[in-house]
């Protein structure tokens, strides 16, 4: 049986000479390589992601056409600096090099392109990106992060939902069912975060939202992350992945269907 291709690089340049603007889509997922506290390895974003996309592939129907480009591992990761083994690029060096691969992208005929993403730190960045694309190459570029699609109702605490943002319950769970050889369960801990406190002291300041303040990850929590990964299991990230993947893929028909003409003045 032939191999689906679904990644940029395994077609031939003559191929994209007849691309169909509307109805293929590019993908471009950005991760990141740093530090997820004492239990989980720096690759976590990455790994993540490639066990994302993975799943997508499995489970993407016959009739979409999607093209990944290579996963961008190194973002904006300079919230982890404090730890070693962290690797981080300025925003403006981000902001550039992505920009111009959507352009890359633009003139090898794909005028649609999906920027997915698996790093907090990444997500300010996608947007001036998408608009830069817009405006220079009249792209529908869209920008989008794995957990925006959701999890299994009931699966994760409130308190998890709310504030596990960093190396907790969900993405143990995840590194659990991609990569159980990476993750060290014996150093998994409920590493508690101050954003908590910061609902019980203030009336509006806040870590993330409407009044945010920076922050570096050390300041949510000494060990730099945050949920409770000592409940995480592999069958939990199993089910979180098919969920987000089923949501994307939902995502990629939805750029399918919209036309260019329609949409773009």
């Amino acid at each position: 049986m032939t191999k689906r291709r679904v990644w940029w690089g395994d077609y031939r340049t003559t191929e994209y000479a007849s691309i169909d603007a509307e109805a293929t889509i590019a993908v471009l997922p950005v991760a990141a390589i740093e530090q997820h506290g004492p239990h989980l390895p720096v690759s976590t974003d990455t790994s993540i992601m490639m066990g994302m996309l993975e799943t997508v592939i499995a489970r993407l129907p016959d009739d979409l056409d999607i093209r990944i480009l290579p996963v961008q591992a190194v973002g904006k990761s300079n919230e982890h600096l404090h730890a070693p083994g962290t690797l981080t690029l300025p925003a403006t060096t981000l902001v550039d090099a992505w920009t111009e691969l959507g352009l890359s992208v633009a003139r090898a005929g794909v005028r649609k392109l999906i920027i997915v993403n698996s790093h907090g730190g990444n997500e300010e960045i996608m947007g001036i990106i998408s608009r830069e694309l817009r405006v220079r190459a009249k792209m529908l570029s869209v920008k989008t992060s794995w957990q925006r699609f959701g999890r299994p109702a009931g699966m994760y605490t409130e308190l998890e939902d709310r504030h596990g943002i960093h190396g907790g319950d969900v993405e143990t769970s995840l590194m659990l069912h991609f990569r159980p050889d990476l993750v060290d369960m014996s150093k998994a801990d409920n590493f508690v975060s101050n954003v908590g406190r910061a609902e019980k002291e203030f009336a509006l300041l806040r870590h993330t939202g409407t009044h945010a303040f920076a922050w570096i990850a050390s300041d949510l929590n000494p060990n730099g992350v945050v949920g409770d990964a000592s409940i995480a299991t592999a069958e939990k990230g199993r089910l979180t992945a098919e969920m987000q993947a089923d949501g994307f893929i939902n995502l990629v028909r939805d750029v399918r269907k919209a036309k260019l003409a329609e949409w773009l003045s």
